[in-house]
Formats: structure tokens, C-alpha cells, sequence
């Protein structure tokens, strides 16, 4: 893995970073401080890295199978880089900066769940509940909550990947927790195309998921597109536009939850210009940023959605309603 310079500089304060995992594990080991309990069953999707792991596209593809199968999903995210601070509900026709780019995408890609946003999940939850219907099978998504400990789980998802097998603990690298920090987890998820088994998942059970753009509601690519985003893995968006035989004039990379502005417009068709490109094409989670001018002056736009699929997604849905009705409260 090539670190960068800055990075290795680091190097000294990972065992500070590790000392401090270790008495924070001590403390939530003895039920400090006391993880609080929601009404409804709470599944947490999340990751030991920091980002990149496809959280947020993992959350999506579970809160539709649930549905298709009778829940009534809420939603709780922290809205990482929002400048809103209240704890409340997302509105799909909101903005971005004050729900975050996420919980914005989510809520227009969800209609039928609630997506809630807030510094802290327990209250989010329990703002969610202020209303609750009897009789009503609610089930709670918990977004990037892996490491949030101070809610209790019915499940635990993690997921995992190639790169976190050899990736360091923050902040010489870009993990969380160590690798031995799946022991908690009841499902591990990886992608097919990485093509390994992790070895150390120990009680998981193991699901395989699929990545693909969906263009079928968009109209035809560009023929020379400029493709841009702001990820913490841009890798992974080029690679699918590749394999989706969408032909990369050039690329412009902004750092994760990038906020755009006009002078990045300015920039992005520059670019096109010397590129002699004829469109743009981003990610969901990009588009949301861009406001209406923005989308004018760029002309021909496509955003694709990413979708993940199960490889056996009979059984790994029937696990995970198993799982749920052996962990009911």
C-alpha cells in the first residue's frame, strides 16, 4: 500500500491511537457508559475503515429488501459535513448542506423509508418514535455504526475490504479498529470482485455483494465525458464507468463530501473544453451538491445510480430476517 509522505510521518502516534482503542474497548466491555436501547430493532451497517467501504450504498440495498419484505425502515445517520445541527428528519427536496450529502441521497433514493440525521443516534431514534403507529414492524438501519457503540445493535454488518487487509490503524492509515475487531460482527459483507474470503469473521455469517451503474432511466452518455467526484475510493467510481464502456475523456478528483462551487464549475468546463468532451457524468452522492445553475451551466449531465445486489440473495435475506426474529426484544 503507497502511503503518502505526510501519512508516514505519523507513524509514532499509532500506538497512542491504539492505547486509546484498547481502554475505550475496557470501558464499553464493562457497560461504560450504558448503551442506551431503542424501541424498534436497530441493524448497524459500517466499516473498520474510515471510508470508502460502501456504506452507504449497503444501507440502500438492505432498506429496500426490507421493505419488499413488510418493514417500515427508518434510517439513522450522523450527515457527516453538514452545517446543519438539529436532530430531525431529512426532506428529499432539502439541501445538502444542511442534512449532508448522504442522508440527502438516501432520502431521494428511499421514498418509502424516513431518513433521520443527528449528532446522536439514540435521540434520532427516539425523535422517529414520537409517532409510531401500532402494530407498525419498524426495524432501525444504523449508517456507518460499527464503531457506535453506545446504541444497542440486534445486528452488526461490517464490511470489508481488499484494502483494509494490509492497511494500517489511523492515522498512518486509514482503519478504525483492527482487523480482530470483525469478531463482533454477525454478517461481514465483501465485494465479489475482490475475490477473497476473509478468514476472520469467526461466528459471521458472509455475504457477497455486486457493484453496477444503472443508466437505464438517463438518457445515453456522453460519447467523451468528463467524469468528476468527491470519494474517499474515486478508483471504484472510474473503474465502473469503465466497465460500463463509458469512455473518460479526463477526470477531475475533489476530496469526500466535497461542497462545489462556482469556480469548480468553471474549472469542470474548462476541462471539457480541452478535452473536447461533451458532457459530465458524477456520482448520486456529487449531484446533490450541485445546485440548479450549477446543473444549467454544465449542460449535459448523467448520474447514474449505483446499485448493490446479493449474490445469493435468497438466503442471505432469509439469514438476515432470521437473524432479527431470534433478536427480537
Amino acid at each position: 500500500m503507497n502511503t503518502p509522505a505526510w501519512r508516514r510521518m505519523l507513524k509514532p502516534l499509532v500506538p497512542v491511537y491504539s492505547t486509546a482503542l484498547q481502554a475505550k474497548e475496557w470501558l464499553l466491555s464493562h457497560n461504560w457508559p450504558e448503551p442506551r436501547r431503542l424501541a424498534h430493532p436497530v441493524i448497524s451497517v459500517g466499516s473498520l475503515s474510515a471510508g470508502g467501504a460502501g456504506k452507504t450504498p449497503v444501507v440502500m440495498m438492505l432498506a429496500e429488501l426490507l421493505g419488499a419484505h413488510g418493514y417500515e425502515v427508518r434510517i439513522l445517520t450522523r450527515g457527516y459535513g453538514r452545517s446543519g445541527t438539529l436532530t430531525e428528519r431529512v426532506v428529499a427536496s432539502g439541501d445538502s448542506r444542511r442534512f449532508g450529502d448522504e442522508p440527502l441521497m438516501m432520502a431521494r433514493r428511499l421514498p418509502a423509508c424516513s431518513v433521520w440525521v443527528g449528532a446522536d443516534r439514540y435521540s434520532i431514534g427516539r425523535l422517529s418514535e414520537e409517532n409510531d403507529g401500532r402494530g407498525a414492524k419498524i426495524v432501525y438501519l444504523l449508517d456507518d455504526g460499527y464503531q457506535h457503540r453506545k446504541l444497542v445493535r440486534d445486528i452488526d454488518i461490517v464490511l470489508l475490504t481488499r484494502q483494509d487487509l494490509t492497511d494500517d490503524l489511523l492515522p498512518l492509515g486509514n482503519l478504525r479498529e483492527p482487523l480482530q475487531a470483525m469478531q463482533r460482527a454477525d454478517v461481514v459483507v465483501m465485494r465479489e470482485e475482490e475475490g477473497f474470503a476473509a478468514g476472520l469473521s469467526g461466528k459471521a455469517a458472509t455475504w457477497f455483494v455486486r457493484r453496477s451503474l444503472h443508466l437505464a432511466d438517463h438518457p445515453p452518455p456522453p460519447a467523451r465525458a468528463i467524469a468528476f467526484c468527491g470519494l474517499a475510493r474515486p478508483e471504484g467510481f472510474l473503474s465502473m464507468l469503465a466497465a460500463a464502456h463509458i469512455e473518460v475523456a479526463a477526470a477531475s478528483i475533489f476530496r469526500d463530501h466535497h461542497a462545489y462551487s462556482d469556480t469548480n464549475i468553471d474549472a469542470l468546463l474548462e476541462l471539457a473544453k480541452a478535452h473536447d468532451a461533451d458532457g459530465f457524468i458524477t456520482t448520486e452522492k456529487d449531484a446533490v451538491k450541485l445546485t440548479p445553475s450549477m446543473r444549467t451551466r454544465l449542460g449535459r449531465l448523467v448520474v447514474p445510480e449505483l446499485r448493490m445486489e446479493l449474490r445469493d440473495s435468497e438466503s442471505s435475506i432469509a439469514n438476515l430476517l432470521t437473524l432479527l426474529a431470534n433478536k427480537k426484544m
